[in-house]
């Protein structure tokens, strides 16, 4: 796991904590967090299969996520849309780990590493 990632997912974590919104219409950067839960839905699945023995590590960081970020209503109905969305994707397609799962996870990380350092950059105070 790289270390860099969880570094910028917690301070996504805490940069979205920070700021109370007095309405809870769109964040600028929804789309981000969308994609972020995605990603962590995938590697929830994929790093099962794959005998990362991690448990529920994966769902964990989506609800954290979700308790930093307090969404409400339909902002927070799509992050966990992301999250089913990304889980059941890869169920529909991997039953055992296979080398591509194991690229998928990577490149998850990846992207969610990228994802964390750019909110970060964006929105940190």
């Amino acid at each position: 796991m790289s270390t860099r990632f969880w570094a910028a997912f917690i301070l996504v974590l805490a940069c979205a904590a920070a700021p109370a919104r007095a309405q809870q219409g769109a964040a600028p950067f929804d789309g981000d967090l969308q994609r972020l839960a995605e990603i962590l839905g995938g590697l929830h699945y994929l790093r099962g299969i794959c005998g990362a023995n991690e448990g529920g590590k994966w769902r964990n960081e989506m609800q954290a996520l979700i308790d930093a970020e307090t969404p409400s209503g339909e902002r927070r109905a799509r992050m966990v849309a992301g999250f089913n969305r990304g889980y059941n994707g890869f169920q529909q397609t991997y039953r055992t780990c296979t080398p591509a799962a194991t690229v998928a996870i990577r490149r998850y990380i990846e992207e969610g590493s990228k994802i964390s350092r750019d909110l970060t950059a964006r929105y940190a105070n």
